[in-house]
């Protein structure tokens, strides 16, 4: 017999599954049409970002297995995340294969604010989780789950942003994913 967290995280597991899959399908189609693709940097940048989010999902999700008792309206919040996740890594690749030239440059900036929107509603459900659900009450925990939504609802409403702000905010972003790893490098142990 499984348990109630064996049983829940199956379709959790599915759905970063297809997410991650999208990821990897995006990454395989813009190599395979390299010729006819214009590579953008903060765009590779925010795809490398949600591909780590979702693995990084999935490992965390390990750490709901001492949680009970498991209910529907529960389950269904913890499945948000992922589904939120998922919705992103579509957004980061133009539908389908296009005729002529893909310039991801044109793509990003067309779309990043629907992205940024996803990336507010990925951070107030972690902060809420955090809350809610993992009991987290660390203001150091839970300040970079403010941040977060913070800088993206302003380069939201910012009309337009330079170029080199969207360097600054992807590679920022990144580096702080990063930092998060390597500071709580014995958080992520699976025991």
């Amino acid at each position: 017999m499984i348990s109630a967290f064996e049983y829940v995280t199956v379709l959790i597991s599915i759905i970063l599954g297809l997410g991650i899959t999208q990821i990897l399908t995006g990454i395989a189609d813009l190599v395979h049409q390299s010729k006819r693709v214009k590579i953008y940097g903060p765009h590779l940048l925010w795809v490398l970002i949600v591909l780590v989010l979702h693995v990084q999902e999935w490992w965390v999700t390990f750490d709901l297995r001492t949680f009970a008792p498991w209910r529907l309206p529960i389950f269904l919040f913890v499945m948000i995340y992922p589904i939120i996740l998922f919705i992103l890594a579509r957004l980061l690749f133009p539908f389908g294969i296009q005729e002529g030239f893909i310039d991801l440059k044109e793509f990003y900036y067309e779309n990043y604010k629907k992205i940024f929107l996803f990336g507010i509603v990925l951070s107030v459900l972690a902060l809420l989780d955090s809350i809610l659900i993992r009991e987290e009450m660390k203001m150091d925990e839970l300040l970079p789950k403010l941040v977060v939504p913070g800088v993206l609802l302003i380069v939201c409403l910012k009309r337009k942003l330079p170029e080199w702000a969207h360097y600054i905010i992807s590679i920022g972003f990144l580096m702080a994913l990063t930092l998060t790893i390597i500071i709580q490098w014995n958080e992520w142990l699976l025991s």
